[in-house]
C-alpha cells in the first residue's frame, strides 16, 4: 500500500476472499454487534458465522450421529413404553433457526372443519 503497489480495492478483494477459518476472518466474525449477527441469522448465511467450515461440519456429523442414535433406539424398541423424542440439531451462528411449528387452536380447527365441508360457500 505505501508504495503504491497495492490499490484500496485490491487490498478490500484480498480481505474479502480469505478462508473463513482466517485470523482476519475470525476477527471480522468476533467483531460483529449481537445486531449484526442477527442481521445475519436471518439473510442465512452461515459462511459469515463464528464458525469456521471444518466447525460447521462437525456439528453435521454430530447432528447426523444424534440422528442415527435416534432411529436405532427407535428400531430396538418395543411397542410398549415412552418413546424417545427427536433429536434437536446443534444451532449453527449465522444460521437461521428453525421455527416451532405452531399448533392449531380448537377456534381454528372448527373453522377450518367448517371451511372443509362447505360451511363457507
Amino acid at each position: 500500500m505505501y508504495r503504491g503497489r497495492l490499490s484500496w480495492r485490491r487490498l478490500r478483494v484480498l480481505i474479502q476472499h480469505l478462508p473463513p477459518e482466517s485470523a482476519t476472518m475470525t476477527e471480522l466474525r468476533n467483531s460483529l454487534s449481537d445486531e449484526e449477527m442477527a442481521e445475519q441469522a436471518e439473510a442465512g448465511e452461515p459462511e459469515k458465522g463464528r464458525w469456521s467450515q471444518v466447525e460447521q461440519l462437525l456439528a453435521l456429523i454430530a447432528d447426523r450421529v444424534a440422528r442415527l442414535e435416534y432411529v436405532t433406539i427407535l428400531a430396538n424398541s418395543g411397542s410398549k413404553g415412552k418413546k424417545p423424542t427427536p433429536p434437536e440439531p446443534i444451532a449453527r451462528p449465522g444460521a437461521k433457526a428453525k421455527r416451532p411449528k405452531s399448533k392449531l387452536s380448537e377456534s381454528s380447527a372448527e373453522t377450518l372443519f367448517q371451511l372443509i365441508n362447505g360451511g363457507a360457500a
